[in-house]
């Protein structure tokens, strides 16, 4: 039922539609491409740019995504892929003098985090991920049994 492949040692996030210019939001991303997550937090968190919030939070969400579903530790994450896609553009029309109107584009942008853990290689390569993933998949079906009698089925 649980299937994992052996390499798959990445987790993602993925934020749609968010109110911003997909340029203003690289030049964040760009800053940030390769380093580690506790780096990372620490330099959004200081950057003066408007982006940089909707960044952390696709940030929080692919470290959480990575904690919950494969029992990755926080501190060994590195950001392997971040890009910046553009969205759909809400035009809207402002009434202006002698009876004219000027088009108002309101652009959005998907913001998308790939974060991989750098010991998961490690174990990979000395050949302890055989038991590594055997505890996951016991861990889901402990969790999956312990809801269906929470549920009282």
């Amino acid at each position: 039922m649980y299937r994992y492949s052996y390499i798959d040692a990445d987790v993602r996030a993925l934020g749609q539609h968010i109110s911003m210019s997909a340029h203003k939001a690289r030049r964040v991303i760009d800053q940030i491409r390769g380093r580690s997550y506790e780096e990372t937090l620490m330099i959004l968190e200081l950057m003066p740019y408007r982006a940089c919030f909707p960044i952390l939070k696709v940030l929080y969400s692919a470290a959480a995504n990575g904690n919950h579903n494969k029992d990755f530790k926080k501190d060994d994450l590195v950001i392997t892929k971040a890009e910046v896609n553009e969205g759909s553009t809400v035009k809207k029309l402002k009434a202006r003098a002698r009876g004219r109107s000027y088009a108002i584009k309101r652009p959005s942008c998907h913001i998308r985090i790939e974060l991989t853990d750098k010991s998961f290689y490690e174990k990979y390569n000395r050949g302890e991920l055989e038991n590594y993933y055997n505890l996951i998949v016991m861990k889901k079906k402990q969790k999956k049994k312990f809801m269906l009698n929470k549920a009282g089925g």
